[in-house]
């Protein structure tokens, strides 16, 4: 079970939480972070921080349904967007937002780097999720 919250004398988070619980004895889901590359290894939505976002969160879901949880189940993220101004950060956050992952809402870090592992890449998300009991994972 999760508990989610946000503190009363703390600003209002947009679309996030200030705080997740997880019973112990839960199953957590660590995962890498997802990147904006298709199936076939090639990239995304080159120079498009929006259609990238829109990849790495469908990727991030793909992780999460081959571990049986899905992006409700997210308990904490990580953005990271190449970015030197507040404007792609928050056009990324709004693809978050809008996503499965606002349904926890779960609690985030939202961060703007120099650059990220792959050839113009523009935005990773890691994630921690609860399992769900009866999920299995597959191999």
């Amino acid at each position: 079970m999760v508990q989610r919250s946000t503190v009363p004398s703390l600003f209002p988070p947009p679309g996030y939480a200030h705080t997740a619980v997880v019973e112990a004895g839960s199953r957590l889901a660590f995962l890498a972070g997802g990147v904006p590359l298709d199936a076939d290894g090639a990239l995304v939505g080159p120079g498009d921080h929006v259609e990238q976002a829109r990849q790495v969160v469908a990727n991030v879901a793909e992780a999460l349904q081959h571990v049986g949880a899905g992006l409700p189940d997210v308990v904490a993220s990580t953005v990271y967007v190449v970015a030197a101004e507040p404007g792609p950060l928050s056009a990324v956050w709004d693809v978050v937002n809008a996503s499965g992952l606002a349904a926890g809402p779960h609690t985030s870090t939202l961060l703007g780097v120099a650059c990220l592992g792959y050839t113009g890449q523009l935005v990773e998300i890691t994630v921690t999720a609860v399992v769900p009991e009866a999920a299995a994972v597959e191999g």
